[in-house]
């Protein structure tokens, strides 16, 4: 090999080191935002310049299953909000049946406080934080919306806003009360004074922070669920906007952040309540 092409192999080799350092160094796995298991985050960071805008992303799975690292539940997002100016962060929670949804919701209130308390570290700021979820954890987020005594009790603070992706479960009554898969009996139970403390609809009393209620159009009970719950939020005085996509409920969550105008509408959601998007 001449001393020309040694000297190029050298540089390019370098270059990938760099690369892949780089790679590896926005992207913290595993920080813990409690103790005990599953109370873990990847922490996908931005470059230090001032203080970015944070989304907390929180995983699906019925409530029985499911991480942080679900397929497509971080990429393509954490590349796009990274892009945009935002931390995203993705966390593990407890669940069934150690963990009902309701002692969830808790556990998520108080990964939002840790967050919001230690934002810094990742160059986040723990004063702009969006809450997003998808299936279970949209019913989840939106609980927590409804629910600020939850989040009180954690020692976190109001939020941005929250996004939803795909929640049929906002109005836990009427779902028990009909027919249903038997994912939910196993989540909810046979008593309707529970379906009450763990359904965003009938929790909701006071107005939330500003919401945005992705649905899926093809499926049944997705779309009629966030309509009544955004006509509530709107008789609270409450900003909600509704986005039914013609997407499979798997589709909905591992698209976002592809190009296209489903992202966008998500982003000009996002750029309404402030923060780093352009």
């Amino acid at each position: 090999m001449s001393r020309r092409n040694l000297l190029t192999f050298m540089l390019l080799l370098c270059g990938f080191l760099l690369a892949g350092m780089g790679r590896a160094d926005s992207v913290l796995r595993d920080e813990s935002w409690g103790t005990g298991t599953r109370r873990t985050m990847d922490v996908y960071t931005v470059p230090a310049r001032s203080l970015a805008p944070v989304i907390v992303m929180v995983h699906g799975g019925g409530w029985r299953i499911g991480d942080k690292g679900n397929p497509g539940l971080a990429e393509p997002k954490a590349a796009h909000y990274n892009a945009m100016g935002y931390v995203f962060i993705v966390i593990d929670y407890p669940l069934l049946p150690e963990t009902d949804p309701l002692t969830q919701a808790r556990e998520v209130a108080h990964a939002l406080a840790f967050i919001q308390q230690h934002a810094a570290r990742w160059h986040g700021d723990g004063r702009h934080v969006v809450l997003m979820g998808h299936s279970a954890g949209a019913h989840i987020v939106s609980l927590l919306a409804s629910s600020p005594e939850l989040v009180r009790q954690a020692g976190a603070v109001p939020w941005l806003g929250t996004v939803a992706l795909d929640s049929a479960a906002l109005d836990v009554g009427r779902i028990m009360r009909g027919p249903h898969l038997p994912l939910y009996d196993q989540a909810f139970g046979n008593d309707p004074g529970y379906w009450s403390q763990v359904s965003p609809l009938a929790r909701l009393g006071a107005r939330p922070a500003p919401m945005l209620l992705v649905c899926s159009s093809l499926r049944l009970e997705s779309c009629p669920q966030a309509r009544a719950f955004a006509a509530k939020v709107a008789s609270l005085g409450g900003t909600v906007r509704m986005q039914p996509e013609a997407l499979s409920h798997r589709d909905i969550n591992i698209t976002l952040g592809k190009p296209g105008a489903y992202t966008n509408a998500v982003d000009n959601f996002l750029r309404s309540l402030g923060g780093a998007m352009p």
